[in-house]
């Protein structure tokens, strides 16, 4: 029987035109008993893009049709880019105008031509088919015409406009289907019919969320922005209840018990969900014996369950300020399957023999059952790193061996080329009502970096012995950086008289070396920013093409099951091998197709938790319009730059031209503002004053004023008192 794949590749190898199906059953010789199963096979090509429907219905290849693939992305002003699935040869995105979106909205997959090649070689292109519809719900604020005005927008009929600025189209919403929203509410709205070139999109307020500024409508609206479930199943409800809250007898069978070793777990303070812990001893041989025991998901989540379908749908937990929209319900994901402390909890185990060095000198996985003995968090273990006396000797000497064998593990690291990059997270603290108390750049301690290792080390050895068995995992995947990229970075560096690159022989070291280079504060961070910007995304895929960051091959993610479906994928293809029996074999293109769920999921929790933490951000500037603050210039556009504040790290905008007597244009480097009067200059990582003068939250933009003009808009002020 054919397979999806031999049809690809049947028409990769014989057909060299776009044909129609009758051709097709004849040139590529398709037996009658197996012609339904082609036709299938076609019609899902076609709905996945791998095949494209052009006139007369015929189908061709897009990549011989100089045709692309790809989720098209907008921006406010009207024009979008297109990211393909097939890399363009020369590399980056497809831009699209807004004449030649062809009804397309934000995030849709669609088909695009490209229409030429300008110089600097940038694509442009035409979006000529849309593959899969992205909005089917839009969040924005409910409005309504006065009828009696007459206007054309629907003679007294209600619409929404888009929160999303990049939607760039109202939804009109027919009497009747407002759904008891008043104006100026915010809404989600379900589409009922999609714009076309003659009518506009309509649709029906689902769920009204309150105004804008009531408290929890801030998350609410995130939420429903970005399609985060944030209620289970009642199905997978039930199944969680079912499971109960303890372990039972019977699910310790087979298990190696660790319960009467040392383990403790460490993590955040506010941490629910314990998806790890360690447990470390010393052997006659001088050797240590480290246990990373992984919270086992997959004994509770079945394949094919409500738990499993709720877990696949979200492919990940979503953390905003002041809670979490968790992967598993809460049952799970903070009580059965986390590893609290004093209490028995099923894990998988990764066991290691590590020498002195770090050397690995062998590793086992086990079916276990622990006990954590403490629940620490990392400002407690920092303290006890420097000095502070821990609650009894054995964890004392526990963490002295952690300790030191996280430096000698992070040092083989170091020498094999990983990159150390530093960029600060942001988090948002707030109370109860969702208000913000205060927004810090979160420390990066040595705390954090003893976890990290161990986790690294854990998901090293899962995922080579997953490479060598074959055995149908997802990698965690990083590709090295487009030599332009590089390029581009050390541009930039050059003109900003940072430290240069040098050889680009081997990216790796180079960048190593970069990111090695003494500096001050400010400094290290743009620097350390730049080199971010230059690395692609990592990402989910079936097969191991290696991760650049971390200068490792059979690299996956297995240690936080509870968080990240990747990671109870692979529980499952590790429990396999342990019971010496293998699951019908994975389609490859089933597995690609769930790499690529798993990674748009979580680019997007993570776009939504970067979104959150700007809102509640904004929101604590609210309350300092008017305050002098410093920050350092971290871009640059021609109308202004942006600058990150520095007791508050949040970013607004200078918009230049409205506080300068001069016209300022960017260079030729994009590094730096210059006046053609003045000749004063504002460079990228600049330290400067400026004044906060305008929020807008809905809006997400924070206006920052120049202390030069804020003096010059106080002498006007005065002047007309």
């Amino acid at each position: 029987m054919l397979s999806r794949d031999q049809v690809l590749a049947l028409m990769r190898e014989r057909m060299h035109h776009p044909a129609a199906m009758r051709e097709l059953l004849q040139v590529l010789k398709i037996p009658r008993d197996e012609r339904t199963t082609f036709k299938r096979h076609v019609k899902s090509l076609v709905d996945s893009g791998e095949l494209i429907q052009i006139r007369g219905h015929r189908f061709g290849l897009p990549e011989k049709m100089d045709l692309y693939v790809g989720r098209l992305h907008m921006h406010p002003a009207g024009y979008g880019f297109v990211t393909p699935e097939r890399p363009l040869e020369m590399g980056g995105d497809i831009y699209i105008s807004g004449p030649l979106l062809n009804e397309a909205m934000h995030r849709d997959r669609v088909v695009v031509r490209i229409e030429r090649i300008k110089e600097g070689g940038r694509a442009e292109g035409r979006v000529i088919r849309i593959l899969e519809r992205a909005n089917e719900w839009i969040v924005g604020r409910y409005d309504r015409d006065d009828s009696s005005r007459g206007e054309s927008r629907g003679h007294g009929m209600g619409y929404v406009v888009p929160f999303d600025r990049r939607v760039l189209m109202d939804i009109f919403i027919p009497p009747g289907q407002e759904g008891g929203a008043d104006p100026g509410q915010m809404v989600t709205v379900e589409l009922t019919r999609w714009p076309t070139s003659t009518r506009g999109a309509i649709g029906r307020v689902a769920e009204v969320l309150g105004h804008i500024d009531a408290p929890g409508v801030d998350t609410e609206i995130i939420i429903r922005k970005y399609g985060i479930p944030d209620a289970h199943s009642s199905e997978a409800v039930a199944e969680a209840l079912r499971l109960g809250g303890s372990v039972s007898e019977r699910d310790l069978k087979g298990r190696t018990d660790f319960r009467g070793v040392t383990t403790v777990t460490i993590d955040g303070e506010h941490a629910r969900d314990f998806d790890d812990a360690i447990t470390i001893e010393k052997l006659p041989n001088g050797h240590f014996w480290l246990g990373v025991h992984i919270a086992d998901v997959s004994h509770y989540v079945q394949p094919g369950s409500a738990l499993d379908r709720d877990a696949l749908g979200r492919g990940t937990s979503c953390y905003l300020p002041g809670g979490v929209v968790p992967m598993l319900p809460e049952r799970l994901s903070s009580n059965l399957c986390s590893l609290r402390p004093q209490e028995d909890r099923l894990a998988l185990s990764v066991i290691a023999e590590l020498d002195e060095r770090g050397g690995l000198r062998g590793v086992r996985f086990e079916e276990t059952v622990i006990r954590s003995r403490h629940r620490l968090h990392y400002a407690e273990v920092q303290a006890m790193l420097e000095g502070a006396p821990p609650p009894d000797a054995e964890l004392e000497e526990s963490l002295i061996a952690l300790q030191r064998l996280a430096r000698e593990l992070r040092a083989r690291r170091w020498k094999a080329g990983a990159l150390d990059l530093d960029v600060p997270e942001t988090k948002a603290w707030v109370d109860e009502h969702g208000q913000p108390t205060r927004i810090e750049r979160r420390p990066h301690l040595e705390s954090h970096e003893l976890i990290e290792e161990f986790m690294l080390l854990a998901n090293r050895c899962v995922g080579r012995e997953g490479a060598e068995r074959g055995s149908g995992m997802l990698f965690r995947v990083h590709e090295p950086p487009s030599p332009a990229k590089l390029v581009e970075l050390d541009k930039m560096l050059r003109a900003l008289a940072l430290p240069r690159l040098g050889s680009l022989e081997d990216p790796a070291r180079a960048l190593q070396a970069l990111l090695d280079v003494r500096l001050d504060p400010p400094h290290r961070r743009l620097l350390h920013r730049l080199v971010l910007r230059s690395l692609t995304r990592a990402r989910y895929a079936e097969r191991d093409l290696g991760h650049f960051g971390l200068a490792a091959y059979g690299y996956c993610h297995f240690t936080s099951p509870i968080r990240r479906y990747p990671d109870l994928h692979n529980h499952r293809r590790v429990r396999e091998w342990l019971h010496e029996h293998r699951s019908a074999a994975w389609d490859p293109h089933e597995l690609a197709v769930l790499a690529e769920s798993c990674t748009a999921l979580e680019w997007n929790a993570a776009e939504a938790e970067r979104e959150a933490v700007r809102v509640k951000g904004l929101r604590h500037l609210e309350g300092r319009l008017g305050e002098q603050a410093s920050g350092i210039i971290t871009g640059l556009v021609p109308q202004g730059f942006f600058v990150e504040l520095d007791d508050t790290p949040v970013e607004g905008f200078v918009r230049i031209g409205s506080y300068l007597d001069d016209y300022f244009v960017l260079d030729p480097s994009g590094v730096r503002l210059v006046g053609r009067r003045s000749r004063r200059r504002f460079t990228l990582g600049d330290a400067v004053d400026v004044t906060v003068a305008r929020v807008d939250v809905p809006g997400r933009e924070c206006d920052l004023a120049i202390e030069v003009a804020t003096r010059r808009l106080r002498r006007r002020h005065r002047g007309r008192d």
